[in-house]
């Protein structure tokens, strides 16, 4: 695939999994705070498909309020993990914008969009999620692990519309210490109050904290085989 990454900065030095074979399908995964790309790429190539390019961007470094305004990788600011904790707005919009932008670079280099799926594991499954529900684009499918739904009083209202019918898998270790099963379960219910409740899974994992495991990561390889079946 051609293609200037130069527009798109978040792919300029993004960490990018290629196929084995033609690439007919794209994952763009979003890492969580403090991380960069690079543990995810290398987790994913462990359930890749061969047909499907892998896309793991690095977050930009910003002061972060939740950990004493220290400078680390954020997809937007953090000021508390907790339902009802105050949001940077701004941030959140903007870095959704920045992923758009990259669907919008794979779009024009041949992808469909409904050959893309969004996912990312805890800031970045909360990224992945917004972005989907906010995107002009009609995407596969959302993949949010161990997450929230960002902004979510300002749904349904701020939802595009477009991906109304997009299949959802929520995975959450049942043992999260940072962000509690609960938070995932009340995600869970506001997807499926405003998209199609049948397509929306949530499921939970005994004895996992806020990681994944073997187990979660292969019934994501299914889910996203189902999704992007090779064509």
């Amino acid at each position: 695939m051609c293609g200037n990454n130069m527009s798109v900065p978040l792919l300029t030095d993004a960490v990018t999994v290629p196929g084995t074979e033609r690439e007919t399908a794209v994952v763009i995964f979003l890492h969580g705070l403090g991380d960069t790309g690079h543990g995810w790429a290398e987790a994913l190539t462990g359930i890749r498909l061969p047909y499907v390019k892998y896309i793991c961007p690095h977050a930009p470094r910003i002061p972060v309020t939740l950990n004493m305004k220290m400078t680390m990788p954020a997809w937007f600011d953090l000021m508390g993990l907790g339902p009802d904790a105050p949001e940077d707005e701004a941030g959140i919009k903007k870095a959704a914008d920045s992923i758009k932008s990259i669907i919008e670079h794979e779009v024009k280099n041949g992808i469909p969009a409904n050959r893309i799926i969004l996912g990312g594991f805890s800031q970045g499954g909360a990224l992945s999620l917004y972005t989907a529900l906010t995107c002009q684009h009609k995407v596969a499918g959302v993949v949010g692990l161990s997450c929230w739904l960002p902004l979510n009083k300002t749904f349904p209202q701020a939802a595009s519309g477009v991906n109304k019918d997009v299949s959802v898998l929520q995975c959450h270790g049942e043992v999260d210490p940072m962000l509690p099963v609960r938070f995932g379960n009340l995600t869970s219910e506001k997807l499926k109050s405003m998209l199609n409740p049948t397509k929306v899974q949530f499921k939970t994992y005994p004895g996992v904290a806020h990681s994944t495991s073997q187990e979660e990561m292969t019934y994501v390889k299914d889910f996203m085989a189902k999704l992007l079946p090779r064509v």
